[in-house]
């Protein structure tokens, strides 16, 4: 019996924003599809496939989106781990989705599934002192305290725009 080939492909959230003119829900949906054809092949040629993906631009955007709606709406902000399974949750479908598909169309009937993973952070690790990887809207620094102690975040913060700008440096003692 011959040896089960098993593979684990990880995908960037980068990876489905194409440039800046492509950054929609559709365009990622699209970039998803060009990946899955691709990971179909893997498929047809015998592999179990796996999939891990990142999502930080998306968590950004919806993280932005529920930002906006606060303040132009009044509606609930939503907190960064329902963001982040909002983002789970897309993207597996994205995945998901296009992945399907293109396995019937080859002619290839084999489950699907998306699962949402949790994970726990230490709000003591010492990398949310100098985050690499910033996320939803720059702040002045009254707000970034006031989230920072509804959140209950820890130490500093001090972070950057990409015109290196700091208008959202703040400590959080």
């Amino acid at each position: 019996m011959a040896e089960k080939k098993i593979v684990v492909v990880a995908i960037g959230g980068n990876s489905l924003i194409k440039d800046k003119k492509h950054q929609t829900v559709e365009d990622q949906y699209d970039a998803a599809g060009e990946t899955t054809r691709h990971i179909a092949d893997m498929i047809e040629d015998g592999w179990d496939v796996a999939i891990g993906h990142g999502n930080g631009p998306q968590v950004g955007f919806i993280l932005r989106r529920s930002e906006i709606a606060h303040k132009v709406a009044g509606m609930h902000e939503l907190s960064l781990d329902v963001c982040g399974a909002d983002s789970q949750g897309a993207i597996g479908y994205a995945l998901q989705q296009n992945l399907q598909n293109e396995l019937y169309r080859r002619g290839i009937h084999k489950p699907v599934a998306t699962i949402i993973t949790q994970v726990l952070v230490d709000k003591s690790d010492p990398a949310f002192i100098n985050p690499s990887k910033p996320i939803g809207s720059f702040m002045e620094e009254a707000e970034a305290k006031q989230r920072a102690k509804k959140e209950d975040l820890p130490g500093q913060m001090d972070i950057e725009d990409l015109f290196g700008n700091n208008p959202s440096a703040a400590k959080f003692n």
